[in-house]
């Protein structure tokens, strides 16, 4: 066998173990902790020989491929993650559009109990490997219950690892390899997408906001960097990766570039877009075909179908934003009022009456495909009030009519919100373990706690003296 001597870093899975580690049995310390290297994304580490970090062979729950063995915890925990492992690798499968041909077994082996002390890490990577082949594990700590999302990124993550170590031999090992975050998250959120768990409302505001990342910068992020983020920076970083993937996927032979670019990925040492190209040659066409088609998808993601209902208060804002009058007034002045401004309109000729108010009965037919269902009766009243500024009926009193819409509307946002209180207690009083929702407020409280390094070099000192000087 070749050299053992050093193994530079497989992250995530390599960068946490340590020589011949005892199997970790602290509940709260799933696995030793790494050293604190100078730069993380390029540490060298001892190889590890495979040790068994199976656990008891009796607590072992193997998925329906074999590929994924759970160990500890009890019989029902087990074939839950067992089920959620292999739906996930399903999921990556359809999206390449290939058959499973799995080599490297994948371990998952649990730690701990709800309620238990919380670890820094709840999901930790990690591989090992003798000279039959490598071992790709996942140490899951369930102080927080099944982490759904954590877990089905570190299982995409294993999957993505295993593609690239089917290849290879324990030794050969030479050089870096890495899966960047961008790509985890992006087929992450591709198949939440998939499954009808995609939220618009997320591509939405960073569409409208312009994005929180350019391209080049997303491909670069390292582990560690997003490993920092907190919740909404995870999310904007998921969303941005999912508009880049979803790019990819629209392109001419899509999946089966998705195929051969996982393949290559966690090994290719060059610049991403190269990578990408290579495999999605549509992309080639200028330096900035991959932003466009990126961009692209972003604002397709971000348009509602008509099938997906609004919210009342979205409903609210979309209506008060329908609602607009748009005419001339006698001096010929252009005016863009509400509605509530209905008498100005009424002094106007018939015609006149009918141009202003055609913006507002376009918006109302378009926002009826959408809005809460207990506003379309609401929205056909506003529509009789428009054709009644048009042509005056007899018996139709528009100012009581328009009175009376204010009062239901009024009523219905104030029930709406009571509704929305009673949801958020009953699942506060109703909750029997930690989300860990709050786990970021809680690290950057820790942080905080810490204190602020001084530094204690010459420039430092010299500051700080002339700040005490100028406090006197």
């Amino acid at each position: 066998m070749k050299s053992l001597g050093r193994l530079l870093a497989l992250l995530p899975f390599l960068c946490l173990a340590q020589e011949n580690a005892p199997v970790p049995q602290n509940a709260a310390d799933p696995v030793p902790p790494r050293a604190n290297p100078a730069d993380p994304d390029n540490v060298e580490i001892p190889v590890q020989e495979f040790r068994d970090r199976r656990g008891d062979g009796a607590n072992v729950t193997r998925s329906k491929s074999m590929q994924f063995r759970i160990s500890g915890s009890e019989p029902r925990v087990r074939g839950t993650i067992a089920f959620l492992a292999e739906d996930t690798k399903t999921d990556l499968l359809e999206l390449s559009q290939e058959k499973d041909a799995w080599k490297i077994p994948i371990s998952l082996i649990l730690h701990g109990k709800p309620g238990d002390t919380i670890p820094a890490r709840t999901i930790v990577p990690d591989l090992y490997y003798d000279e039959t082949g490598f071992q790709l594990i996942i140490h899951a700590h369930l102080a927080h219950g099944i982490e759904t999302e954590r877990l089905r990124s570190a299982v995409l993550s294993a999957l993505i690892y295993e593609r690239s170590l089917r290849t290879m031999q324990p030794g050969s090992l030479d050089e870096k390899l890495i899966v960047r975050p961008w790509i985890i998250e992006g087929i992450h959120e591709v198949i939440n997408w998939k499954n009808g768990d995609g939220d618009r409302k997320l591509y939405q505001s960073i569409f409208q906001a312009g994005g929180l990342y350019n391209l080049e910068e997303m491909l670069d992020i390292s582990q560690k960097k997003f490993d920092d983020y907190d919740g909404a920076m995870r999310a904007a970083f998921r969303v941005s990766a999912g508009g880049l993937m979803m790019a990819l996927l629209e392109q001419p032979a899509g999946p089966e570039g998705l195929q051969a670019f996982l393949g290559e990925a966690a090994q290719f040492g060059g610049d991403m877009p190269v990578l990408l190209r290579k495999h999605f040659p549509s992309l080639s066409l200028s330096q900035r075909s991959l932003e466009k088609w990126w961009t692209l998808q972003m604002a397709n993601q971000a348009r509602n179908s008509l099938h997906e209902v609004m919210t009342i208060a979205d409903t609210e804002t979309a209506l008060a934003q329908a609602l607009k009058l748009r005419f001339r007034n006698v001096e010929g002045i252009a005016q863009d009022k509400e509605i509530s401004a209905w008498r100005e309109l009424a002094a106007l000729d018939q015609g006149a009456r009918a141009s202003g108010v055609r913006h507002a009965e376009e918006a109302l037919v378009r926002l009826s495909y959408r809005c809460f269902p207990s506003y379309r009766h609401l929205l056909n009243d506003y529509q009789k009030i428009l054709i009644a500024l048009i042509q005056p009926q007899k018996g139709f009193d528009i100012a009581a009519k328009f009175s009376e819409l204010e009062e239901t509307r009024l009523l219905m946002k104030q029930r709406g919100k009571r509704a929305v209180d009673y949801l958020d207690w009953f699942e506060i009083t109703r909750a029997r373990e930690t989300t860990g929702v709050f786990d970021d407020y809680m690290k950057l409280k820790r942080r905080l706690d810490q204190g602020i390094k001084q530094n204690e070099d010459h420039v430092s000192r010299y500051l700080e003296r002339i700040d005490k000087i100028y406090q006197r």
